[in-house]
């Protein structure tokens, strides 16, 4: 017998920005170390670094890659762009043109960072 957890509401809410996150929130889960530079690092133009920052810190704060890689509340944006030194955060919109650039930097998060997609997993929690 199937067992709901979520009210509708969460449900719905679930995986996306509803909400512009607090200032505590942008430090703890927004933060980039030295680690996440690196891999940011590699990326050629600032959109791409831009880019691939918030899809590393959305997957880290909602636990999911976003089906548009800049469904992204401005405020975020604009921390993770001042945190890596770019000065025009909308660069971040030459980021969505090309949709292969954003699966293949949310596979390489996930091979870093050693994440999984559910269907992978699905199994493994049933048991």
């Amino acid at each position: 017998m199937p067992v709901e957890f979520l009210t509708d509401e969460q449900a719905a809410a679930y995986g996306r920005f509803t909400r512009v996150p607090t200032q505590a929130e942008l430090e703890r889960f927004f933060f980039l170390d030295d680690a996440d530079r690196k891999l940011i690092a590699k990326r050629r133009g600032e959109h791409n670094r831009l880019g691939f920052a918030l899809q590393l810190v959305t997957v880290r704060y909602l636990g999911r890659f976003l089906p548009g890689p800049v469904e992204i509340p401005v405020a975020v944006i604009d921390y993770v762009a001042e945190r890596l030194g770019i000065v025009d955060a909308s660069c971040v919109k030459r980021y969505a043109q090309r949709a292969e650039t954003h699966r293949e930097h949310a596979g390489q998060i996930q091979d870093a960072h050693g994440l999984r997609d559910f269907s992978e997993a699905a199994a493994e929690l049933k048991a």
